[in-house]
């Protein structure tokens, strides 16, 4: 491909765990990379090894998001695939949630996913190539954990949004997918992790439905890059 035709990625989320093994996967190939997200220091570490440009954002402000999404319309012209890696993990029984702690779940899982595909799709149903759009989920969507109750409630709306604007949007060649991790070995999870490892009895209820390859270690560090491969494949199938 010459310059003028490399595909361009938006990764939000990206200084995290699967963010930046999607950054590496697709910088490895050549993509124009945006980074976009609210550590700033942990979004340049990234990008001074992928070469990717850096955009600070937090994508609960659908503002922020419109401008991020102009600035690449500016500057590049086009904007190929999109993934939203922007999310949270509160373990908790609903009895036990505040109001704030399950509006902000509801915020930093399913409305940034919203502002990003409301966003992206309105750039990409213009555009004669289309574009894809990739959300993450949650295997807590579809199965009962105990105290997920916040988080698979989020998840579920991303799953929700997702197949509802892959009908929307499938006429104008934009294609909307969602992938459903889950516990990865990133930052993210560490502290649940280390709290897994000294309560065994939470662990097995927590995997009591699960298979037995997702039962194995959740440290282990080929996860992320896991991930990362079926996003890259989602966001752009010559990548």
């Amino acid at each position: 491909m010459t310059n003028e035709n490399l595909p361009v990625m938006l990764i939000v989320g990206g200084a995290g765990g699967i963010g930046s093994a999607v950054a590496r996967k697709l910088a490895a190939r050549g993509a124009k990379l945006i980074l976009a997200g609210r550590n700033a220091e942990r979004l340049a570490a990234v990008a001074a090894e992928t070469g990717a440009e850096t955009f600070p954002l937090d994508a609960r402000d659908s503002a922020a998001v419109d401008a991020l999404i102009q600035s690449i319309q500016t500057n590049h012209g086009r904007l190929d695939g999109i993934v939203n890696c922007a999310g949270s993990i509160l373990l908790k029984p609903a009895h036990s949630l505040t109001d704030q702690e399950f509006a902000d779940t509801l915020a930093t899982n399913l409305t940034t996913a919203f502002n990003l595909l409301r966003a992206a799709a309105r750039m990409m149903m213009k555009q004669s190539v289309g574009g894809s759009i990739v959300l993450c989920s949650s295997v807590a969507a579809r199965r009962g954990f105990v105290n997920h109750e916040a988080i698979a409630a989020a998840k579920a709306g991303v799953e929700g949004l997702a197949l509802a604007a892959a009908a929307s949007y499938a006429r104008f060649g934009v294609r909307v997918n969602c992938v459903a991790p889950g516990l990865t070995g990133t930052e993210l999870t560490k502290s649940l992790r280390h709290v897994l490892k000294q309560k065994p009895k939470l662990r097995q209820q927590l995997t009591k439905n699960q298979n037995l390859s997702q039962r194995k270690s959740f440290s282990q560090k080929k996860r992320p890059q896991l991930k990362a491969q079926s996003i890259k494949q989602l966001l752009h199938k010559g990548l």
